[in-house]
């Protein structure tokens, strides 16, 4: 009896390269594909598919949502497939689930599906175990307590990894953000708000509603009018500093005063 599957992922290249590895598959009956949370989830509840290939972070309705939607007792296998290395390793192997780093490679994918062949067929019935597992592995995801080390950026059609510590500031547009380091600018699909909550708070501060800035980036700040900061990156770069981030630029001020008491 083939196995039903479902891919779920907003990057159409990762979609592709998963269906294409699974439709070369004879176990395997491919029930369809989604590029966002909200029709993965009507999907999932129409189909009723054995396993899920389920993308982590999609906008509006995420990975974990569509999870939260489904409710976890009813929803099927998952292997979870996620641009970011520490939810992956940290959240998944700990919890015995089955994931996929992008960029993954086919062997690297097939392996994947045969561990969740393996788990398949040993379980064939979503019992409790599989349950404890799943929301043991959520919950790890939900954790703030360590930040994003590295941030995934495409470059053509390759995937790079910038380390936030290289980044001097990041500006909002809409709903990416523009990474600027010393010496060039990447592009991450990503809001503001939500790269917020990722960034080391000790690290990066928030000073205008479009721009969150480095702390150990910065070279001077200098008093402007009505209340409003310019800061100077080491850079050379001047952001205006909004009257109302009083609290980011106390920050500010202690960071470079311990700096250079230091």
């Amino acid at each position: 009896m083939k196995i039903t599957v479902l891919v779920v992922d907003d990057e159409p290249l990762a979609r592709r390269a998963i269906v294409r590895q699974l439709d070369n598959d004879p176990d395997i009956e491919l029930l369809g594909e989604c590029g966002d949370g909200a029709s993965a989830v009507k999907a999932i509840r129409q189909h009723s598919p054995d396993l899920v290939f389920l993308d982590v972070q999609m906008p509006a309705l995420t990975g974990i949502d569509v999870v939260a939607a489904i409710g976890v007792d009813r929803m099927p296998a998952i292997v979870f497939v996620t641009a970011y290395e520490q939810y992956a390793v940290k959240a998944f192997e700990a919890n015995a689930i089955d994931y996929l780093v992008k960029p993954f490679s086919r062997e690297r994918l097939a392996h994947t599906l045969s561990r969740a062949k393996g788990r398949l067929a040993e379980r064939p019935h979503h019992d409790e175990l599989s349950s404890n597992r799943i929301l043991q592995a959520l919950d790890a995801l939900r954790q703030r307590d360590q930040y994003v080390e590295r941030l995934p950026v495409r470059t053509d059609e390759h995937i790079a990894f910038v380390g936030v510590d290289d980044i001097v500031w990041i500006k909002a547009s809409g709903n990416v953000v523009l990474l600027h380091l010393a010496d060039r600018v990447h592009e991450l699909r990503e809001t503001m708000t939500s790269l917020a909550t990722r960034l080391d708070p000790r690290h990066f501060a928030r000073i205008h509603r479009s721009a969150i800035i480095n702390v150990r980036r910065v070279q001077a700040i200098h008093p402007w009018f009505n209340g409003h900061h310019v800061v100077t990156m080491d850079t050379g770069q001047k952001l205006r500093m909004s009257r109302y981030q009083h609290e980011a630029f106390l920050r500010l001020v202690s960071a470079r005063d311990t700096k250079t008491e230091s």
